[in-house]
C-alpha cells in the first residue's frame, strides 16, 4: 500500500504540503500539489486501491510542438515516499511505433485495468504491486465509431459489471457546417453515436452495434460515474453557433450563453434531447433546435424530452465528472459530483470553464446550485482560450485514502488534493 499524504514527525502541516500549486486556487483546508508532469495528452484517470495512478493518454489534440510520448498510451504513476508527488512512473499498451493512438476512457473492475485504445476498449491484468502486464491484453469491445467532432469514446463499468460506452456525436447538430442548414431527419448519426450503450465487462470479444443502445440523444457525454444507489450520471457538452447560423434568431450575447452544458441521470430508453432539442438556462427548458424548426422559442416535440438534473454556463466543456464516494473530505461533499471543465472552444467568446466544479446532489436530485471549487487552471482570465490556457482540466479520479486527482491534457499535468481540518 502506498503512503497517504502526512506530515512527517517534527513537520508543520504547511510543512506537509510543501510541494502546493500556489497557482491553482482550493477552498480552506485543502491542499494541492502537483503529482506529476509532462505524462502526455491526459485524458481519464483511475486509482487503484494501492493508490497508484493510472492514465489514459490520447495521441489526438497534442498543442504547439508537443508530440506523443514514447512508449505506451497508458500510465502509471506511484508515490512511494508519501509525499503527493510521483515518483515512479511506468507506461502501458501499444505506443506509437506501434501504431497506437490511446484515448480518453480508462476504468478499474476486479483484477482488471480497461482503457480505450482508438476504435476498441481493451483490459490488462494488474498485478499486486500495481504494475499491468502488457501480455494480458485482451479486446473487449470493439468496432467503436471514430472521426468527427467527438472521436473518443468515455465509459464507466459498474459493481455488476455493466459497461457503459459514450461515443460523441460526429457534428454540431446533424446538420452541415454552413449557416441555415437544416437537420438531418431522421439524424443517422444516432444509429451509433451521441448515446449510451450498454456491454458487459466480464466478457472480450464484443462487437460495438446499434443494438446495444442504452440511451439516445447526449451529444457528447464524457463525464460518466454512479452513485452509491447505482444511478448512473452524465454530463452533456451543449451545442454551438447559435449566433453564426442562425442570427435572426440568436444575438451574440444569446451564442455566448446558449445552450447550458448539464448534468443528467442516464435511463434506459430515454431520449435528452440532441440534435433537436437544447436547455436553454433563461426559459428553463428545452427548446426546439432551429436546425429543426425552431426559433429561440418554440418547444415542439422537445416538451417530452428529458431535463437535466443541474446546468452549468454554456461552452465550459464538461470532460469528466465523478461522484464523491469515499472519506477524507467534510461531509458536505460527501455524495456530491465533481465536474472538470475543459474550456471553452466557442471561437466568439467570451471564454469560460478551465476550471473544476462541485454540484451538491441527494437522492438523484441537485440539492443546491454549483460552486467552483480549484481554479486558475487557464493561468487568467485573459488566457481562457484553448490557445493560451496553460492548462486544461480534463479527467478527475479519487483514491481510496479520499484524495481527488486532476489530469490536464494541455501540459500533462495531473494535480492531487487533500484535506486536513488543521492546514
Amino acid at each position: 500500500m502506498l503512503a497517504v499524504l502526512r506530515p512527517a514527525p517534527g513537520t508543520t502541516q504547511e510543512d506537509s504540503c510543501r510541494h502546493r500549486d500556489r497557482d491553482i486556487s482550493v477552498p480552506s483546508g485543502f491542499c494541492i500539489t502537483i503529482f506529476a508532469d509532462h505524462v502526455g495528452h491526459a485524458r481519464h484517470l483511475a486509482v487503484g486501491k494501492d493508490n497508484t495512478v493510472y492514465v489514459n493518454t490520447w495521441s489526438g489534440g497534442y498543442y504547439g510542438d508537443d508530440k506523443p510520448p514514447n512508449g505506451g498510451f497508458v500510465v502509471a504513476l506511484k508515490d512511494r515516499d508519501g509525499d503527493g508527488v510521483a515518483d515512479v512512473a511506468s507506461r502501458f499498451g501499444p505506443g506509437v511505433a506501434q501504431g497506437g493512438h490511446g484515448g480518453t476512457g480508462i476504468a478499474l473492475y476486479k483484477r482488471w485495468l480497461f482503457a480505450e485504445e482508438n476504435d476498441k476498449i481493451a483490459r490488462y491484468e494488474v498485478a499486486s504491486d500495481g504494475d499491468l502486464d502488457p501480455a494480458s491484453g485482451e479486446t473487449v469491445l470493439d468496432r467503436l465509431p471514430l472521426g468527427g467532432a467527438h472521436p473518443v469514446h468515455p465509459f464507466a463499468i459498474g459493481r455488476d459489471g455493466r459497461l457503459f460506452v459514450a461515443p460523441g456525436s460526429a457534428t454540431d447538430a446533424c446538420a452541415g457546417t454552413g449557416a441555415h442548414q437544416r437537420g438531418q431527419e431522421p439524424c443517422r448519426e444516432l444509429e451509433t453515436r451521441a448515446g449510451v450503450w450498454l456491454y458487459d465487462a466480464n466478457r472480450t470479444g464484443q462487437h460495438f452495434s446499434p443494438q446495444e443502445r442504452f440511451a439516445t440523444g447526449c451529444r457528447n457525454a464524457e463525464g460518466l460515474d454512479f452513485d452509491r444507489a447505482g444511478r448512473l450520471y452524465a454530463t452533456q457538452h451543449g451545442r454551438g453557433h447559435l449566433h453564426e447560423k442562425w442570427p435572426e434568431f440568436y444575438s451574440q450575447q444569446q451564442g455566448f450563453e446558449l445552450p447550458a452544458e448539464e448534468l443528467t441521470i442516464i435511463e434506459r430508453g430515454a431520449s435528452y434531447g440532441w440534435p433537436r432539442c437544447y436547455f436553454d438556462p433563461m426559459q428553463h427548458k428545452l427548446v426546439l433546435a432551429p436546425e429543426y424548426g425552431g426559433n429561440g422559442q418554440k418547444v415542439g416535440r422537445c416538451a417530452q424530452g428529458a431535463v437535466p438534473l443541474a446546468v452549468f454556463p454554456a461552452h465550459w466543456a464538461p470532460n469528466d465528472m465523478k461522484i464523491y464516494k469515499v472519506t477524507g473530505f467534510p461531509a458536505f461533499y460527501k455524495g456530491g459530483a465533481f465536474i472538470a471543465f475543459h474550456g471553452s472552444f466557442n471561437p466568439a467568446g467570451p471564454h469560460g470553464g478551465y476550471n473544476v466544479v462541485f454540484q451538491p446532489l441527494r437522492d438523484g436530485a441537485a440539492s443546491g446550485g454549483f460552486s467552483v471549487f480549484a481554479d486558475g487552471f487557464a493561468g487568467g482570465s485573459e488566457n481562457k482560450e484553448p490557445g493560451r490556457a496553460k492548462h486544461r482540466p480534463s479527467g478527475i479520479a479519487f483514491g481510496p485514502d479520499g484524495a481527488l486527482y486532476i489530469a490536464d491534457d494541455k501540459a500533462g499535468r495531473i494535480w492531487r488534493i487533500v484535506f486536513s481540518s488543521n492546514r
